[in-house]
């Protein structure tokens, strides 16, 4: 059948091209090895804490907990809140930082802010009756709303603070989790729960003489305002003498370069990939609006999100905003009456998309040429699109400079006085890394400290290789061991709708594990074969990626993006399949252990509602 093409405003063919010219210039040999792991003597990147107590001390702990929650961000936080909502209330928080907020706690860059929607990304809103400031929070208000749920919940009293675990090790004979940690700990768990985040792990440009630099420098996830001077909201004024750098233009820069810019002496800002810059168009809450919404409205409006942000039709956006726009567009188009004409449709909404993000650039660069080295030439979700407002204009002050280094496919190097691109030399006094996280790399770059379960086997070893799980949560082997995160499940833009769902899946099975008298539950091979080939008839396939510029969604260009694959159909769908799991009641899939006695191929049966 013959796709017949629609009159168009653009050159549909030279579009295409130009995409992957674009996409030719950036592509790297080393995929995601070309980032440097934040350990040995690059750890400081990471285990620095510049918002906590340096001086904190304490003795080792030595104890028994039913479940013990690893992380507490968001996460962690609604592990926690849904494990006492199922009855399980003997429970211990390991955490890293000194307080609660995970990514939301060492991301305190000037200009932080969620491009989520606050109304679906901030968690248990109606539990706590908190009306957000704004309809897209700053980092601070995000940052207190984690301390509520904390003092909410009493949580406070139940965590361990500046504490990073450092082993975990499955004991067959008293059916518990050994964990160890950096303070001495020995804590044996009955549970453990993994609940790290996706975005937990800073990684950094593995930048030739990254080592060399004199000067001051930092990841914009432990913002040194020591150096900077002033606060999240602005007051840099140590910056007044100061030449910056700030590598990369991703998600972070768009929100720090602005606020950088309006202190430092001269700001470089060294771009391979342009960012998408859509609209934030922030506004105030409206009281009378909030009064007015009904019991169940968050559940609803993050239902609502979620199904329109994948496709699924609705009959009203809720939300309405530059993650949903892409959905509205595609209810302007025709028909389509194939598959093949359905695909042209969805990328010519694409490429008018992207046309808005373009010309977008044009209203605010006043440079024609800084404009044209500022637009994203590739589709729409090849990156995580950005939303601000103070961004583009920046690149109109005299003290910023732009450089490209897309021709160099990154920075050739770092020296004792600066940084080296496209073969010159910017000498500065501070470098800042915009370089994200470590989110679809290995798992073991991820975690930063390996799970050992029965017969001394390496969870970092089998995920590498091979990850088969139980609805992404719960590996065979490692029993009572729960994952939160991106494995085998349905992926959400809207991360904390993700966490919610997983942690209430999770802290059902660990309550029903003991109330049916049980002292370990694990996936069957049976049932974890099941869920991956359920994965594989599903996954969400990653052909939109093929040809996309290289970033963390396609492993740098390489192909899909690193891991086991997402559940197609989506989050929504996937909830509902979870919720349908649990109300069949069978605990379909797993193995419930009935005695310490318990050994694989022993004394285990198939779990029955009895």
């Amino acid at each position: 059948m013959t796709t017949t093409r629609p009159d168009l405003e653009f050159d549909i063919d030279e579009l295409r091209a130009k995409y992957a010219t674009e996409r030719a210039r950036r592509i790297r040999e080393d995929g995601s090895n070309q980032y440097f792991e934040v350990s040995g003597h690059l750890a400081k990147y990471d285990e620095t804490d510049p918002y906590a107590d340096p001086d904190f001390t304490r003795d080792p702990i030595t104890e028994k907990v039913e479940v013990v929650i690893i992380g507490g961000g968001f996460s962690g936080l609604l592990a926690s809140a849904r494990l006492i909502e199922a009855g399980v209330e003997d429970f211990r928080v390991i955490e890293a930082a000194a307080d609660f907020g995970g990514t939301w706690y060492w991301n305190r860059y000037p200009g932080a802010q969620c491009d989520i929607e606050s109304y679906c990304y901030l968690p248990l809103l109606e539990e706590l009756n908190y009306m957000p400031r704004e309809k897209y929070s700053y980092g601070d208000e995000i940052f207190e709303h984690a301390q509520r749920v904390g003092k909410h919940y009493g949580l406070y009293e139940r965590t361990h603070f500046q504490t990073r675990v450092r082993d975990m090790r499955w004991d067959e004979s008293a059916q518990r989790w050994l964990i160890t940690t950096d303070r001495g700990d020995d804590i044996r768990a009955e549970f453990v729960i993994n609940a790290i985040g996706p975005a937990s792990r800073p990684k950094l440009p593995g930048i030739e003489g990254i080592h060399d630099f004199e000067g001051h420098s930092f990841h914009t996830s432990r913002w040194d305002y020591g150096y900077t001077g002033g606060d999240a909201t602005g007051g840099m004024t140590k910056l007044s003498d100061k030449k910056v750098a700030i590598i990369g233009t991703g998600a972070s820069a768009i929100q720090c370069v602005p606020r950088t810019a309006q202190y430092a002496e001269h700001l470089y800002v060294f771009q391979r990939t342009p960012s998408a810059v859509n609209p934030r168009g922030n506004k105030q809450t409206d009281p009378e609006w909030w009064a007015s919404l009904k019991p169940g409205w968050q559940q609803e409006r993050r239902d609502n999100f979620g199904g329109i942000v994948m496709g699924e039709p609705r009959e009203v956006d809720l939300v309405q905003d530059g993650w949903t726009d892409m959905a509205a567009k595609l209810r302007q188009m025709p028909k389509a009456e194939s598959k093949e004409e359905l695909a042209l449709l969805l990328e010519i909404a694409d490429f008018r998309k992207m046309n808005e993000v373009r010309d977008r650039v044009d209203e605010f660069v006043t440079d024609a040429g800084l404009a044209e080295r500022l637009k994203p030439y590739y589709k729409f979700l090849c990156k995580r699109p950005t939303f601000n407002d103070e961004f583009l204009p920046a690149f109109n002050r005299d003290n910023v400079t732009l450089v490209d280094v897309s021709d160099s496919k990154g920075v050739d190097r770092i020296t004792p006085r600066g940084v080296v691109a496209g073969g010159k030399e910017y000498e500065v006094d501070c470098i800042i890394y915009a370089s994200g996280f470590e989110i679809t790399t290995q798992f073991r770059r991820r975690i930063g400290f390996d799970v050992i379960g029965r017969d001394g086997q390496s969870l970092l070893d089998e995920w590498t290789d091979n990850m088969r799980t139980l609805h992404g949560f719960m590996t065979r082997g490692y029993p009572n061991w729960f994952h939160i995160g991106l494995s085998q499940n349905a992926f959400s833009v809207n991360m904390t709708f993700m966490f919610d769902e997983q942690a209430r899946h999770i802290a059902y099975i660990i309550a029903e594990t003991k109330r049916r008298g049980a002292v370990a539950a694990e996936p069957t091979e049976e049932g974890q074969d099941e869920w991956v080939s359920v994965i594989e008839d599903v996954r969400l396939v990653n052909t939109y990626l093929d040809t996309c510029t290289p970033g963390y969604y396609n492993d740098e260009g390489k192909g899909p993006a690193r891991g086991p694959g997402a559940y197609g159909p989506g989050i929504v769908k996937f909830n509902a399949l979870l919720s349908e799991w649990r109300e069949e009641g069978s605990m379909r899939g797993l193995e419930l252990h009935r005695s310490t006695e318990a050994r694989r191929g022993a004394d285990v049966r198939q779990a029955t509602d009895e």
